[in-house]
């Protein structure tokens, strides 16, 4: 390829509208499960307002709430500070107990848990495993209707959480 081109592509200015854009594509995009199984979605709201909405649709849906623990109260009575950090553990025994027939093991991962928890730039953010990580960890090759029922639910459930 001729250098002139090169070089006209990779000026400072094309890289830094490129860098521009693929930062807004990266904000704007869907969430996406990474290698360790974590989806994460940036939240409007904060840390309690998340899940106080996570929490409401669910438990409309009839989605049984086992409990919601604060990680950032056990600290501060530990005498450690920490950022607003909340967990909800929650399930479906009606898809959730597919898993289990499947292999039992996956219920080291089941019940579902949502954590919502601040950055240090403010910014809130509401992580949960994949279904398909999950599925993937334990060998289930036998559920993927209820992985794609569990995996489409999660994302309608904390789209309402972080209002996105």
């Amino acid at each position: 390829m001729n250098t002139a081109v090169n070089r006209k592509f990779l000026s400072p200015k094309i890289l830094t509208v490129a860098v521009a854009l693929f930062a807004l594509l990266a904000v704007q995009a869907p969430a996406h499960a990474g290698p360790d199984g974590l989806i994460t979605k940036q939240s409007k709201y904060s840390v309690k307002v998340t899940l106080d909405k996570l929490e409401a649709v669910l438990k409309k849906k009839g989605i049984t709430i086992v409990t919601r623990w604060s990680h950032d109260a056990g600290a501060k009575k530990a005498g450690i500070d920490l950022r607003p950090t909340e967990l909800l553990i929650f399930g479906n025994p009606k898809l959730g107990s597919h898993m289990f027939t499947s292999k039992q093991t996956s219920g080291i991962d089941l019940p579902m848990k949502a954590l919502a928890w601040q950055d240090a730039d403010g910014k809130v953010w509401l992580s949960y495993n994949d279904p398909a990580y999950i599925t993937k960890r334990h060998g289930i090759n036998d559920r993927d209707k209820v992985k794609a029922k569990m995996t489409g639910a999660l994302n309608k459930l904390t789209n309402v959480a972080t209002g996105n």
